[in-house]
């Protein structure tokens, strides 16, 4: 087993989530600051809008603009030259905080929720997964999803695999010419393991967050894992980037409660040099 050695990019974030990689630069959300933020690999970073109700997925539609997830509203918001613009109001098809998000080649966005309320000790319940279309039609696409979370699109378009947290598992489904998705069924069983931020590399392996276990790990289909990489607090969110897509920058943080994390802004990007490059999309 390759032994990684990780170092910090920046810290004394709140939450970072929802890491992505474009244009030279790595975005994330620092959820419980209220913040996306992008940084460049000399670990400087810039505020690129304030999410009110708390920043989630990001995603960018094909003409280059920035989708934003604000979770306690449940709403997906566009960054325009003038500010933040709601997309889709996701109320009535998200029973609680949306969350994470993969937006297609065309433009359709995939939101992941909750469920149900995390942080009050809630039974955790099966939910839905939304899809916002293009036209910012927003419709349920997937039901009885338990905490849909990360999501990653397979480089064809046609494959999406889905983070199941409370399900200990990660789901694919096939994606039609109008993005809907079809053909349920299991990627890969990860028992034992709660499944958070994904991405995918090039031999269709999976890197996968685990909060719970404090790790990361490069899991193939089927379900065999072939690396772990351990962290000092908790994985929450992981993406391949960097200028030959092998750096994997992992999202960490010592919990995930919002008070706590705001008073100890113990949250972190650390990342480590990986030999298979990434793939598909984010």
């Amino acid at each position: 087993m390759t032994m990684r050695t990780l170092k910090v990019l920046v810290d004394g974030l709140a939450f970072p989530e929802g890491p992505r990689w474009r244009d030279g630069k790595f975005f994330f959300s620092d959820m419980h600051a209220h913040q996306v933020v992008a940084v460049d690999l000399a670990g400087k970073p810039e505020v690129i809008c304030e999410v009110p109700n708390r920043p989630s997925g990001l995603g960018w539609l094909p003409d280059g603009r920035m989708l934003v997830v604000s979770m306690t509203d449940r709403k997906l918001m566009r960054l325009d030259r003038d500010g933040l613009k709601t997309v889709a109001d996701m109320t009535k098809l998200a029973p609680f905080d949306c969350n994470d998000m993969v937006v297609d080649a065309r433009g359709h966005a995939y939101v992941g929720n909750f469920g149900f309320d995390l942080h009050k000790n809630e039974t955790p319940r099966g939910t839905t997964l939304v899809m916002v279309g293009a036209d910012g039609v927003a419709r349920v696409v997937a039901e009885e999803m338990m905490f849909p979370n990360g999501m990653v699109i397979t480089p064809d378009g046609k494959t999406l695999v889905v983070g199941e947290s409370f399900g200990q598992r990660l789901t694919a489904f096939d994606i039609g010419a109008d993005g809907l998705l079809s053909n349920r069924r299991v990627w890969a069983d990860i028992a034992g393991r709660v499944p958070d931020g994904i991405c995918l590399d090039a031999e269709n392996a999976i890197w996968v967050a685990c909060p719970t276990a404090s790790e990361v790990i490069r899991v193939k289909q089927g379900g065999e894992i072939v690396e772990r990489i351990k962290v000092e607090t908790d994985a929450f969110a992981c993406m391949l980037g960097g200028p030959d897509g092998r750096t994997l920058f992992i999202a960490t943080a010592p919990n995930s409660d919002p008070e706590k994390c705001r008073a100890t802004r113990g949250g972190r990007i650390e990342t480590t040099q990986v030999e298979v490059p990434r793939a598909g999309l984010p």
